[in-house]
């Protein structure tokens, strides 16, 4: 039987990339999975389709991590549509990239919504839908704890602070027998980075596997962290970066 027969998850920004990588392997795992989407829908129809030919239920939800009341709806949307959820996601991202003298108040404020105010959010919403054994797993970033490069000073900053509000809430949801991790990806192929540009190609130098990572290997280490192995670990970021942080 698989490993999340029977389960729920939500998936923010499920629909491309990282996050589509995510949903479609834990519905291989077993779980129905809901999504939310800005303004993708045709590629949320893509997904959903994708986890239903494999035997699942899907659902794909129209929410801005960036809109406070959109994020609660949508986790009560994908509880309300499945029953229960069991696994909450935080995947939804976005990518500021310049000068930190060029950063404006517009883009500090988003970016903070979407990578901090969201994750909370969710996370606060979904807890009472969840029981024991229920799973809050963030997706981060290598320049969590280690920048090398410039231009990337308020991303940076804002995925570090998945680490602070993960170690916290393991606290608070150990009672319940619900845990709270972090996967941090190192560079990975996706729309926003490309495989072929120099800029991917100095990030991969950079790993020690001199390979950039794909979608499914992020992928892989949710659904570790989703199963029930992974049951004995809380409050702490799991590197799949190829050694980019080694």
């Amino acid at each position: 039987m698989p490993q999340l027969a029977g389960k729920v998850a939500l998936v923010t920004g499920g629909s491309r990339g990282i996050g589509a990588a995510i949903a479609l392997r834990l519905a291989e795992e077993g779980a129905d999975v809901a999504l939310t989407y800005v303004s993708a829908a045709d590629r949320a129809k893509e997904v959903v389709a994708a986890v239903e030919a494999s035997g699942r239920r899907g659902l794909a939800v129209q929410a801005d991590s960036a809109d406070p009341e959109a994020v609660v709806r949508s986790v009560a949307e994908a509880a309300g549509a499945f029953g229960r959820l069991d696994i909450l996601v935080n995947n939804a991202g976005i990518f500021p990239y310049g000068p930190v003298e060029d950063v404006t108040l517009a883009e500090i404020d988003r970016t903070l919504a979407v990578h901090v105010r969201a994750v909370f959010l969710a996370a606060q919403a979904a807890v009472p839908h969840m029981g024991h054994g229920g799973r809050v797993i963030s997706i981060g970033s290598c320049w969590a704890t280690r920048v090398p490069v410039p231009n990337v000073t308020l991303y940076a900053m804002s995925k570090s602070a998945l680490i602070g509000f993960t170690k916290g809430l393991a606290h608070d949801l150990a009672p319940k027998g619900i845990t709270a991790n972090i996967v941090d990806p190192g560079p990975t192929v996706t729309d926003m980075n490309p495989e072929g540009t120099d800029e991917a190609e100095e990030e991969r130098l950079r790993t020690a596997a001199k390979a950039l990572g794909a979608g499914a290997d992020t992928a892989n280490a949710v659904a570790f962290l989703a199963g029930p192995d992974a049951q004995w670990i809380t409050g702490t970021s799991l590197a799949v970066d190829g050694g980019y942080t080694a």
